[in-house]
């Protein structure tokens, strides 16, 4: 035979017993040859290219070594083994993978169902303050929710625990806190306190009512919560707060120069145009304010809180209550004497909102020495003194356009009329608002000039009372007629 092509090892050896002996103790030979000079070469592993040789070519003897009998049994049944204990290997493998697929599917439909059930165990809270089991959101509410619902646990972790470090301030209805979502998405957090007066019908109200309303001068919901003892409202982030915190602030109130007050002025209306005329439904607010109105990095103004708003149907402009709300000093005379309100409601509050913003100084608490003058009285003596200028805050004086400012003033007179028929529409008021040159009606006297006396509590009228407060609360006081 030609000797193979396959790495042999030599190793010298006195004759060809001790070459034999020498393969046959090495599990790993198979093949050895002796030259019959003392070189004994020696494979292991396979064999290749071994050939048969002519009969002219010098011949060369190789010892192949094989296994017994026994071994060969043996060695065919440790190959049945291995592909037995294969198979069962890859069978186990199987069952053991499919048995994991099922646990990680049960598991996740049963973490589902517990969701489900604690958004339905939250849900169950809506009328807890009354005692009531139904639930209101969703699919047992008559109106669809267009924001999504948040879980506590990730409001408690988006503002730290309603930390004090994260607190924006204290509203009528309750604190307001800032968050932060993950991706560095900053909202605003309002809680609603058990002592706020408002309901769970003013909660759903402001849920469903805003996340329909879409202006650049509404504020925009992001999502809502609500447990056993919480309900939650998420805000987009206003940097800059409301616009009181500016204008009834000695320090803050100069980074508002006339132009930017007046852009103010602009958007408040334009929001209040928006609800009244533009809008698919038509909202009346009930409770505009300067504390309700957000201003956002570039102090642009939002319109916020519409727990108290009302939709009117069609062509309806007014409706009737007997639950007056809203805050002392922007509510109309028709509204918290007799509880009818209209769009006229809103755009007498605009009117003192808008007179608020060009004095710098509060409707409510504000007095002059010689009279007890609320500020529409105080405008108004001025208007009627042909001084409307000393109206204007001292640190506008220079930014201002006198022009355009007693323009604001006679427009703003002109929302508070006492007569609701009297006063503009927001779209008019927008109209005026933009126009030069144009000659203005002349307003009549507003309504609330007098006020004789202060106290905590102010009768209107015989059978209503209403709860004053400093601190621009808004106030809910259900009376019998």
């Amino acid at each position: 035979m030609r000797l193979p092509a396959s790495q042999d090892t030599n190793i010298t050896v006195g004759e060809a017993s001790q070459c034999r002996s020498a393969c046959f103790n090495d599990c790993s030979c198979t093949a050895y040859t002796y030259d019959g000079s003392g070189t004994c070469s020696i494979w292991t592993g396979d064999l290749f290219n071994l050939q048969q040789l002519n009969t002219t070519e010098s011949e060369r003897t190789i010892f192949v070594k094989r296994g017994s009998p026994e071994a060969q049994t043996k060695a065919k049944k440790s190959k049945k083994l291995k592909a037995i204990i294969s198979s069962i290997s890859a069978l186990m493998f199987l069952l053991i993978g499919s048995i994991s697929y099922i646990y990680y599917r049960r598991r996740m439909a049963k973490k589902a169902d517990r969701s489900k059930g604690t958004q339905g165990a939250h849900k169950s809270h809506w009328h807890k303050a009354e005692g009531e089991a139904k639930v209101l959101m969703n699919e047992n509410s008559d109106e669809a929710i267009d924001v999504p619902y948040f879980h506590l646990e990730t409001i408690l972790a988006a503002t730290g625990n309603f930390s004090n470090a994260n607190k924006l301030g204290q509203g009528g209805f309750g604190p307001v806190y800032k968050g932060i979502f993950p991706g560095e998405k900053e909202i605003a957090v309002k809680t609603l306190s058990s002592q706020s007066g408002q309901g769970i019908d003013e909660f759903k109200n402001e849920v469903t009512l805003i996340a329909k309303l879409q202006h650049r001068n509404l504020v925009r919901l992001l999502g809502y919560c609500i447990n056993a003892t919480e309900q939650i409202l998420l805000y987009e982030y206003m940097p800059n707060k409301s616009l009181d915190t500016f204008i009834f602030d000695g320090t803050l109130c100069q980074l508002l120069d006339w132009k930017k007050r007046y852009d103010i002025i602009l958007g408040i209306a334009r929001g209040l145009s928006y609800l009244h005329h533009d809008s698919r439904l038509r909202i009346i607010h009930r409770d505009l304010k300067t504390s309700n109105i957000l201003l956002d990095e570039e102090m642009n103004p939002k319109i916020s809180d519409f727990g108290l708003a009302r939709i009117v149907e069609g062509k309806v402009t007014e409706a009737n209550t007997k639950k007056i709300v809203g805050t002392y000093g922007y509510m109309s005379p028709e509204y918290a004497l007799d509880g009818l309100f209209s769009i006229k409601s809103d755009v007498f509050s605009f009117g003192v909102v808008v007179l608020e913003i060009i004095s710098g100084r509060r409707n409510t608490g504000f007095y002059q020495s010689e009279e007890a003058l609320n500020l529409l009285g105080y405008a108004w003596k001025l208007w009627t003194e042909k001084a409307e200028t000393q109206l204007i805050e001292k640190s506008l004086l220079e930014s201002c356009n006198r022009s355009e400012a007693i323009k604001c003033i006679n427009i703003a007179l002109l929302c508070v009329q006492e007569d609701p028929n009297h006063r503009p529409n927001m779209s008019d008021v927008i109209v005026m608002l933009g126009g030069e040159g144009t000659n203005l009606p002349t307003p009549n006297r507003p309504a609330f000039v007098i006020r004789t006396h202060a106290s905590s509590t102010s009768s209107f009228s015989s059978d209503k009372k209403y709860i004053v407060s400093n601190n621009q609360v808004t106030i809910t006081v259900e009376e019998g007629r």
